[in-house]
C-alpha cells in the first residue's frame, strides 16, 4: 500500500544548496522545514562578521583537527535527529530536514518508500568560488582570507567524505552545480507531494 511520503532529508556539505531546497520544497509543499544548524552549536562559516572564539578556532586549530571536530560534532548531534525524525514521522507530521549533520550513513538506513534521503554535492572548484564570493575573499585581508581558507577547505573536506559515503551507502547523489538537475529534483519530489503534504490530516 503506498502511505505517501513522510519526510524529505537532504544531506551535503555547507554551501552546497540544502537550505535553498528545502525552503522550496517547504513553500510548495506546505511541509515544516528544520536545519541541523539550528539545533546544535558548532563554529559556523567565519563570515561576514567573525565572533573572537570563531577566528580562533580556525587560526589556531589545523585542518585535520577541525575537520574532526566536525564529526564528533555530527555524531554527537545524530542520537537527538534520529529521535526528531522518528517522533515526526510517528505523529504523521510531514516534513523536511536538512543539514551537514546528516550524514550518508547515517540516514541511508532510514530511507525507504516513505521517507527520501539525498545527499547534494558539487565539484571543489564550484564551492570554492561561491564561499569565495559570500565571504568577499578578494576584498578581505591576509588574515582575514586564511581564516576563510581553513573554514573553505573544512567544507571541501566535507563534501569529498560525504560524496564517498553516499556511493558507499547506496543514498542518492544529486549533482548540486547543475541547476536543472536540481529543478528535476524539486519537480520529481513536487510529484510526490499531494500525498505529503496531506499527510498530516
Amino acid at each position: 500500500m503506498d502511505q505517501g511520503l513522510s519526510g524529505i532529508l537532504i544531506a551535503g556539505s555547507s554551501h552546497v544548496g540544502k537550505t535553498t531546497l528545502a525552503k522550496r520544497l517547504a513553500a510548495a509543499l506546505n511541509l515544516n522545514m528544520v536545519s541541523t544548524d539550528s539545533l546544535g552549536r558548532h563554529p559556523g562559516r567565519p563570515w561576514p562578521s567573525v565572533r573572537p572564539p570563531v577566528a580562533e578556532y580556525y587560526r589556531r586549530l589545523s585542518p585535520e583537527t577541525i575537520y574532526w571536530f566536525l564529526k564528533v560534532h555530527h555524531e554527537n548531534m545524530w542520537p537527538g535527529l534520529k529521535r526528531m525524525i522518528d517522533g515526526e514521522i510517528e505523529a504523521r507530521k510531514p516534513f523536511v530536514l536538512e543539514g551537514s549533520a546528516l550524514r550518508p550513513e547515517f540516514i541511508a538506513p532510514l530511507v525507504s518508500e516513505a521517507l527520501v534521503g539525498i545527499c547534494l554535492h558539487a565539484d571543489a572548484d564550484f564551492l570554492r568560488e561561491r564561499m569565495r564570493a559570500e565571504a568577499g575573499y578578494l576584498q578581505a585581508g591576509e588574515g582575514d582570507r586564511d581564516m576563510f581558507d581553513a573554514f573553505i577547505e573544512r567544507s571541501l573536506h566535507d563534501n569529498a567524505e560525504m560524496h564517498k559515503a553516499a556511493r558507499e551507502n547506496g543514498l542518492r547523489i544529486v549533482d548540486a552545480a547543475d541547476p536543472h538537475t536540481v529543478n528535476n529534483l524539486f519537480d520529481e519530489l513536487v510529484r510526490r507531494g499531494p500525498s505529503l503534504s496531506s499527510a498530516g490530516g
